[in-house]
């Protein structure tokens, strides 16, 4: 039953908290605790029990992948299921502030007005940043996946094909190789599309003399992978090679910079001073990288205004770039394991630049 240390340090916090019972319903959080992957489901929280509940379309998917917890087919809505439980009480309800809407906590409220409904932000965070075994098992068999998937794809890129054609190839592959899914839509940006970080793939062929920046990733077992690499298409202007080489070097720098413990700040702050020495601070906008676990976005975060801190068998990405609007951008990511050792990049894929 491998995740109930997970229960164990929940009900710590509960008990901190005076939270008699905690209301899940966030489907990551239910995933990342259970092992549910289902589209439906709440999960009940006390002291001594611990209650999912999901419908019929479930039933034998649940029984499989939970063995931690109870499992309740319900027929109707999850609140008389939740009355009929009996979990909820005796006074303080805990509740996810950032995922239950109004008219659920509206409802709750109404059907069960003797509890007081505590909501909280951020409850598992702390909890989810910091991986197990069988977490990062998952993640470096995402991160295999999208390896084997770039291989495929990067032989593909001519200027006979559009970023629509990479795009859906990435997704076919994604698939053939194991994966349950893409992670997010696939990023694939050429010519001055570039300098768009979050471009999405459009119907035009890929130009020759063209930078391409590829961002993927999957989920394989509840687990997301995240990675991205700039290739050129033919030759690219020597300004173009300037910045792919400094892109490059910072994340190298960054990479070769992480230790156990460091503030996630000092570690942005650190890359993004090499990429502004060159006098491109401005055109490096976004974080330099951010945790991956059952998403592909979550703790921590490793941005100029971060509090987290980069402890052992946190698991995040180093992503410098550089954006020159109407021309081009660079891109280069990988996501490491950080040990008391250092860290262990996921990625093997050349970050030399690959002109196809």
């Amino acid at each position: 039953m491998t995740h109930l240390w997970k229960l164990d340090l929940i009900r710590r916090k509960m008990a901190d908290l005076q939270l008699d019972s905690f209301l899940l319903s966030d489907l990551h959080v239910i995933r990342w605790l259970s092992g549910f992957s289902g589209s439906s489901a709440r999960v009940l929280l006390s002291q001594d029990r611990a209650v999912l509940f999901t419908d019929f379309r479930y039933r034998e998917q649940v029984a499989e992948e939970v063995d931690s917890m109870e499992c309740s087919i319900i027929d109707g809505g999850f609140l008389n299921a939740f009355a009929e439980s009996g979990v909820p009480g005796p006074e303080r309800l805990g509740i996810e502030k950032d995922v239950v809407s109004v008219g659920e906590f509206e409802r709750l409220r109404a059907r069960f007005d003797r509890l007081a409904i505590v909501p909280v932000s951020g409850f598992f965070d702390e909890f989810r940043m910091i991986k197990d075994a069988a977490e990062l098992g998952a993640l470096r068999q995402a991160a295999r996946i999208t390896e084997q998937t770039l291989e495929k794809i990067v032989p593909m890129i001519s200027p006979e094909v559009t970023e629509l054609d990479i795009a859906a190839e990435i997704s076919y592959w994604h698939r053939r190789f194991g994966a349950e899914r893409d992670s997010f839509e696939p990023i694939v940006a050429s010519g001055p599309r570039s300098a768009m970080p979050h471009a999405r793939p459009q119907p035009e062929k890929i130009r020759e003399g063209s930078l391409i920046v590829i961002d993927m990733g999957c989920v394989c077992n509840g687990y997301a992978s995240d990675q991205t690499r700039t290739f050129a298409l033919g030759k690219i202007p020597d300004e173009a090679a300037k910045i792919y080489s400094i892109v490059r070097d910072a994340q190298q720098l960054g990479l070769d910079s992480i230790r156990c413990g460091m503030a996630a700040k000092e570690l942005d702050a650190i890359v993004r001073n090499a990429i502004a020495s060159h006098g491109y601070g401005e055109a490096f906008g976004h974080s330099l990288g951010h945790g991956v676990g059952v998403e592909v976005h979550e703790l921590p975060r490793v941005s100029s205004a971060s509090e987290d801190y980069l402890h052992p068998t946190t698991v995040f990405t180093v992503e410098p770039g550089i954006y020159l609007p109407g021309r081009f951008g660079v891109r280069i990511e990988d996501t490491v394991v950080l040990h008391e050792s250092g860290p262990e990049p996921l990625q093997r894929y050349t970050k030399e630049l690959v002109q196809l």
